[in-house]
């Protein structure tokens, strides 16, 4: 196994339920979707009868919500209290830390700014503003695989070398697939459950605590 190495090390981060308390694009659609059709379309997901690119695509158009209202309600979403200080000490180490989401980027970057977040390499899908429509884009879709609407996959690949140390914190379906390229595991829920039906080496977390403890003591005893 790879010891962490500050100048080489990778942290990927996934969005929703992870840098977030809550999944931002699921209270979306509770909240402001005309009717109740993108129930049927999650279940078919979650069955695997169609993947999450047709799933999200699906979804999104059910939702009715003026730039404003959507800002408004993005304005109150809470970040777990420990990610910003995950961030200051990723940023004072030099570690490189990039964010997968299976959401939208006007959605993360709205979130992010409100609470002072910038200048994260952030890979997501893309959606905009058509009246009180959002339309979306997805340009990191795997069109040879077509199980997720973003291949976080290869965007994992794309940011690491042969020397690289690598930490994944995710929580659910879509983090499954990047877990498997990596060096260290932070798992909850759905991720959770896979990890340890399929003997994935991971660590349970709760919340960004215990990645924070664990980056400042894996990095005190590097400079030991």
């Amino acid at each position: 196994m790879k010891t962490f190495n500050g100048k080489n090390t990778v942290v990927f981060f996934d969005f929703d339920n992870t840098i977030t308390t809550r999944d931002v694009f699921d209270d979306m659609l509770l909240k402001f979707s005309k009717d109740d059709s993108w129930k049927d379309l999650e279940e078919r997901w979650k069955n695997e009868e169609i993947g999450s690119r047709q799933c999200l695509e699906g979804q999104i158009k059910t939702i009715s919500v003026t730039k404003r209202a959507l800002d408004e309600y993005l304005g109150r979403i809470e970040l777990d209290p420990y990610f910003k200080r995950l961030i200051r000490l990723l940023r004072a180490r030099r570690i490189k830390t990039v964010v997968l989401s299976d959401n939208f980027d006007y959605i993360l970057s709205r979130i992010l700014r409100k609470n002072g977040i910038r200048n994260l390499r952030i890979y997501s899908n893309k959606a905009k503003f058509v009246g009180d429509r959002l339309i979306p884009r997805f340009p990191f879709v795997d069109k040879n695989c077509g199980v997720c609407a973003h291949c976080k996959k290869k965007n994992v690949l794309s940011n690491i070398n042969g020397h690289s140390v690598t930490i994944y914190i995710g929580d659910g379906q879509s983090d499954i697939c990047p877990a498997r390229y990596v060096n260290t595991v932070f798992a909850k829920e759905g991720l959770l459950d896979y990890c340890r039906k399929s003997g994935l080496s991971h660590t349970p977390y709760k919340n960004l605590k215990k990645v924070y403890d664990y980056l400042k003591k894996e990095y005190n005893n590097e400079q030991n």
